[in-house]
């Protein structure tokens, strides 16, 4: 090799390496300002995640990449990943900023998944926790006294008969809270059995997360919502983003977002399954659009039977509407069996025409998503 060059290389390879260094220890001072940041926001109560500044932020930073010759894309990359390593450290700090610290918490069915997270958070926060199920159901007197916040996490077909046993006992000051993902019925319930504060809440994600960064929990009120807005604050300073709505406009929406979407997996897997399709093999032909699908079927069948069961079926209105969806299906028989090609851009352009611009959303999200498989795979 040239000595020239080896001399030469030798020096840009150094320069690189005090930019690395530059570059960490910028880092290192602005994780220094997050931690001022997140003592500011434990005095004011303030949440973790404030998404109208990191868009303003990410939107700043593209245009200053443009102007500076370097991708916009990569400078919105690297971006995102330093803002959530700081929210998650913001989020860690407020975990222990309890709203009403020292103020006990039950649990019911606290020894399931969903209860157990939500245990673990409250008790990370300076509550007192305790646990109610059926084996200490003895003690559901003692156990309700001196409570702030009574929380219903029990599996739909025994929420309503779990809430009328629990509400004589509990005291008119606590909340009364569920985390069904029904809420028409739980909230009716809650609302006729018990007269003090009642709230509906919906967690959207599952008891594996590690924080509630940007999780969404639908909140539907129920009475006395300003006895319930420190639970809402406590929520929103744990990371969550809070999303709410009433028990009507709840449940349709879950309808679709849930029942229909699991159902629709699992007829794509059970499909599958009565082929015996190779998924081996299939897989070292597929795309990362396909891997990405096939992975969103295998993660419901590694899932509780029973929970989705529940989920799928728990309402008349979840029911009527998977018929809906079946019969929609066979009505693209006909398209098939008589080759129709015409007819299927005919209804692919008018469904296309109904997402409107989303579908360009969709294309960027996937992308990026794909982009990320394709690194990983």
């Amino acid at each position: 090799m040239d000595k020239a060059f080896e001399i030469e290389i030798k020096k840009l390879r150094s320069n690189i390496d005090q930019i690395d260094r530059e570059i960490l220890e910028l880092i290192s001072r602005r994780l220094d300002e997050v931690q001022k940041v997140v003592a500011l926001k434990k005095v004011h109560n303030v949440p973790v995640y404030h998404p109208a500044r990191e868009e303003d932020l990410i939107s700043k930073l593209r245009n200053q990449a443009s102007a500076s010759g370097i991708n916009p894309d990569f400078m919105e990359e690297m971006y995102r990943v330093i803002l959530r390593n700081s929210r998650m450290e913001q989020t860690v700090e407020m975990k222990q900023q309890g709203i009403k610290a020292g103020s006990n918490i039950l649990i019911v069915g606290g020894a399931g998944q969903m209860g157990q997270f939500f245990a673990g958070m409250f008790r990370s926060s300076g509550y007192g926790v305790k646990i109610l199920t059926e084996d200490n159901w003895n003690n559901v007197e003692s156990l309700c006294q001196d409570t702030s916040l009574v929380l219903i996490s029990v599996p739909i077909n025994v929420t309503l008969k779990t809430i009328e046993r629990i509400a004589p006992f509990i005291p008119s000051t606590a909340i009364l809270a569920d985390i069904t993902s029904i809420k028409i019925a739980p909230v009716k319930g809650m609302m006729e059995q018990f007269k003090g504060p009642v709230i509906g809440l919906h967690p959207l994600f599952g008891p594996s997360c590690a924080s509630l960064d940007k999780q969404i929990i639908a909140v539907v009120p129920g009475r006395k919502n300003k006895e319930c807005r420190w639970l809402i604050d406590q929520l929103t300073i744990w990371g969550a983003i809070i999303v709410s709505s009433n028990a009507d406009e709840h449940d349709e929406i879950m309808d679709l977002v849930q029942a229909l979407r699991h159902f629709a997996t699992f007829c794509f897997g059970q499909f599958l399954s009565q082929r015996k399709i190779n998924l081996a093999r299939t897989l070292e032909f597929s795309s990362p659009i396909y891997r990405l699908e096939l992975g969103m079927v295998g993660r419901l069948f590694a899932q509780d039977s029973s929970l989705y069961a529940e989920i799928i079926f728990a309402t008349p209105s979840r029911r009527n509407l998977l018929k809906e969806y079946v019969a929609c299906m066979n009505e693209q028989i006909a398209l098939v069996e008589n080759n129709n090609k015409s007819l299927f851009r005919e209804r692919f352009s008018e469904i296309a025409d109904w997402f409107g611009s989303f579908s360009e959303q969709a294309m960027r999200e996937s992308d990026f998503i794909i982009d990320k498989l394709i690194e990983r795979f």
